[in-house]
């Protein structure tokens, strides 16, 4: 399995990880979510992204355990939902029981909304406070923000803290939106997306870039092919690009896929995102923008 370091943490990571959200939470049943995950371990897919919020702690208790056996072998990811600083101590004090571990390599503010939850998380009482002290301590080896919601947002949150990651909607129909007084602002959502306003400045601050919502929640699925949108987010300047497969032959397809990438060409990304962004962009940042993978 191909590998690339995130950022300036330095950890060498798999060119696609597996999606721990409603994706893994398909399995349904614990012993067929553990044979996925075990699955993706033994193909190189060993970065596991989970969260507090999905399945309200399930992944995060799915994930755990593997860890007595397998924590050696992987990447652990959490998040947390949580914008106070108490609150989130408390929820991840739960997500590092839940996952039988004492650290894990990558902490994330979960899902950065819009200016309030940035607000809430910067202020002196904030969720940001936590995973600061954290990573101080050595619980969290790295932080990180997630966002599919709003890039300029997320934006003013890359440019103002010291986050060592971001995970990011990067998809070939240029996902992103403006939110304006009146919601959406049509002009300027045609043209605002994660990849034009957000992942420049994560690049510029050297960050570990992970991209999400490669197939937009599905929407994407169908209108073009699943390896083309894949080589797309990967030909990205990312360090790898986070999937759901809530099937076993999805992960021998994405497994494949990423041993075989090859960049796709400039003038061919352009011609598919153009294609993509025209159709469906609109569509999909309205959806975007109050969906919760939970």
């Amino acid at each position: 399995m191909p590998t690339r370091v995130l950022g300036r943490t330095g950890i060498r990571v798999p060119v696609i990880a597996m999606g721990g959200g409603s994706r893994l939470l398909a399995y349904k049943v614990e012993d067929k979510a553990l044979e996925a995950m075990e699955k993706a371990i033994n193909l190189g897919i060993n970065y596991l992204d989970s969260a507090a919020e999905y399945g309200d702690g399930k992944s995060e208790q799915w994930v755990g355990k593997l860890m007595p056996t397998r924590r050696k072998d992987v990447i652990l990811v959490t998040k947390t939902n949580q914008r106070t600083y108490d609150t989130a101590m408390r929820q991840i004090e739960r997500s590092l029981k839940y996952l039988q571990v004492d650290k894990v390599d990558l902490l994330h503010i979960h899902s950065l909304l819009d200016e309030a939850t940035l607000a809430a998380i910067e202020a002196k009482d904030g969720a940001l406070g936590a995973l600061l002290k954290l990573r101080d301590q050595k619980v969290a080896r790295a932080i990180g923000v997630t966002c599919h919601s709003d890039p300029t947002v997320l934006a003013k949150a890359l440019e103002r803290h010291d986050f060592d990651c971001v995970q990011m909607a990067l998809n070939a129909a240029k996902a992103g939106m403006k939110n304006g007084p009146r919601g959406m602002i049509v002009n300027e959502a045609l043209k605002t997306s994660f990849e034009t306003v957000a992942l420049p400045i994560a690049r510029r601050k050297k960050m570990g870039i992970l991209a999400m919502k490669i197939f937009a929640q599905d929407d994407l699925v169908g209108k073009a092919p699943i390896e083309k949108l894949i080589r797309y987010t990967l030909s990205l300047p990312v360090s790898a690009a986070v999937l759901g497969m809530p099937k076993l032959e999805f992960l021998d397809e994405n497994a494949r896929v990423a041993k075989s990438f090859k960049p796709l060409p400039a003038a061919e990304m352009k011609q598919l995102s153009g294609e993509l962004a025209a159709k469906f962009k609109m569509a999909i940042d309205r959806r975007m923008a109050n969906h919760v993978d939970s």
